[in-house]
């Protein structure tokens, strides 16, 4: 008795539950119209600061898209860097005479280059200049138009760790993109493809992924401090590390690859060994293995590795005043000098050290 008691409640409970939901449903008090939207306040400070930098700068930031002459434009994917057929990349107006700034590699593949400006025009370029060195190329629009301004430069020299960073570009080759972080290290150094590095570099976790390459890495003011052009990450999309070329090399480079369409590579025709192997040896400085036949190091009587017994020569330890302890500070201090002019190195050759006042010339030319 007591079950189907129960039971009987449980069904009149259903069937009261049911008509409640019902009546609720279609309800002729029921708003069916969309509701009111509530206002917010203004936007915070940040905020504002924020869109103001994007919309000033995003117009003079490009998407550049670079095809090798036997490419098939309907097979080709955006969002790639490099790849067989095409790469595509960011770069930003440099000066009202048409040229654009983006990576070495963005463009070191292609035959035809194109730029697509945020106002969706699309402009032909040809590259007037590149530097492997330092993974910098200039472009400049083959057709008369009306430019976006230039990127406003800011130092490099005065960025501090912690202090706010802007990216703007063209990920995955979407349309452009802002994103954010902080300069999270400096003075990192940054290999390219030519074998040498690049030393100062800022390293930052705004975020930069594929396609990101080229454009600018800004300061709160909307200055260029760095150029874009790598990330460390597993899968290839932004984990937190990208790195960007700090803006006094780009301002040294650039204006040589608009002259001379090429940038020296002063040296002083050294072969150095490997930071592993100093490491290895307990020695502190550039250890000199070889020196460059006819070279301003041979002609100093900078001697190297004697192969036969296994010993040392001379090893760098300071250049133009400053410690050396790696290959990079070397290369740092000669790169600042430039080519045609000399510079002060302190050499030391078992116990003794000696000063000399060597050459520095332009190793890049054959």
């Amino acid at each position: 008795m007591n079950r189907r008691f129960a039971l009987s409640l449980a069904v009149i409970a259903a069937v009261l539950l049911a008509l409640t939901i019902s009546n609720i449903r279609y309800s002729p008090w029921t708003n069916t119209s969309a509701r009111s939207v509530d206002q917010r306040g203004p936007l915070s400070d940040a905020e504002r600061a924020n869109i103001e930098l994007f919309e000033r700068v995003s117009p003079s930031v490009v998407q550049v898209a670079a095809r090798s002459a036997a490419a098939n434009p309907l097979t080709e994917e955006d969002g790639g860097e490099a790849g067989a057929g095409a790469a595509s990349g960011t770069g930003f107006v440099w000066d009202n005479d048409g040229h654009i700034v983006t990576n070495n590699h963005v463009v070191q593949n292609g035959r035809e280059v194109a730029v697509r400006f945020a106002s969706g025009e699309v402009a032909r370029a040809e590259v007037i200049g590149v530097a492997p060195n330092y993974d910098l190329a200039v472009l400049r629009i083959r057709s008369a138009r009306k430019l976006p301004p230039p990127v406003a430069l800011g130092s490099s020299s005065e960025l501090k760790v912690g202090q706010s960073a802007f990216a703007i570009g063209n990920p995955f080759g979407l349309d452009q993109s802002l994103t954010s972080g902080i300069i999270s290290a400096l003075k990192r150094r940054l290999p390219t493809s030519s074998g040498r590095e690049i030393s100062n570099v800022i390293q930052t976790d705004t975020a930069i992924n594929p396609g990101n390459s080229g454009g600018p890495l800004l300061d709160s003011a909307g200055r260029l401090i760095g150029v874009n052009t790598a990330i460390i990450s597993p899968s290839g999309s932004s984990a937190g590390i990208g790195f960007a070329i700090p803006v006094d090399i780009v301002n040294r480079v650039v204006p040589e690859l608009i002259k001379n369409g090429r940038v020296p590579t002063p040296g002083i025709g050294i072969v150095a060994a490997s930071e592993a192997v100093s490491t290895r040896l307990g020695v502190e400085g550039v250890i000199v293995v070889r020196t460059a036949p006819g070279s301003p190091a041979e002609r100093a009587g900078i001697r190297g590795v004697d192969f036969g017994s296994g010993a040392l020569g001379d090893v760098i330890v300071q250049a133009d005043g400053k410690p050396v302890h790696r290959l990079s500070d070397l290369t740092d201090q000669i790169e600042q000098i430039g080519a045609g002019k000399s510079i002060r190195i302190s050499l030391k050759r078992g116990s003794q050290t000696r000063d000399i006042t060597i050459d520095i010339v332009d190793i890049g030319r054959s």
